[in-house]
């Protein structure tokens, strides 16, 4: 469909959505990218949870996961300004939580800023402020938003 929207949007213009193919998040580099095969259409600046190093081991320790996964939906209605979500965790999660009695935790999105708080950007934005999820200015998300679309995946580097 959106393919469609793009061709009839604009014949002789590239239309990044109907391009895009995978995110990759640089973590140590704080960086969101959009690719298209190894060509970046976006490149936006990133905030991550409180214990960013490392991959995500258990609920609650503030770490956003490492490796490929899927951004499998979308919740326009969350608590903060619009959310992707992460398909973490899988399989291999589960068990790794489970041999060592931990719950490996969930819910990790790709988002915005929380709802009614978008103008804080600027300054939240310098810090690490997420529970382990991947946090953007909300003008960032809008991209990340129109551009990714359900089943893209997405590879999480250190």
């Amino acid at each position: 469909m959106r393919r469609l929207f793009c061709l009839l949007l604009a014949l002789s213009t590239p239309c990044a959505f109907a391009e895009a193919d995978r995110v990759r998040v640089l973590k140590g580099e704080r960086k969101l990218q959009i690719l298209a095969g190894d060509t970046v259409l976006h490149e936006f600046g990133i905030a991550l949870g409180g214990r960013p190093l490392g991959h995500k081991q258990q609920e609650g320790d503030q770490r956003t996961p490492e490796g490929r996964y899927t951004l499998d939906y979308r919740k326009a209605d969350s608590a903060y300004y619009k959310a992707l979500h992460i398909s973490y965790p899988e399989a291999r999660d589960v068990a790794q939580a489970k041999a060592t009695g931990v719950s490996p935790g969930g819910l990790i999105m790709i988002h915005g800023q929380r709802n009614g708080f978008g103008w804080l950007a600027p300054l939240v934005q310098r810090f690490d402020w997420t529970d382990g999820c991947i946090g953007l200015r909300n003008e960032d998300m809008d991209v990340v938003w129109q551009v990714v679309e359900d089943g893209t995946p997405i590879d999480l580097l250190p």
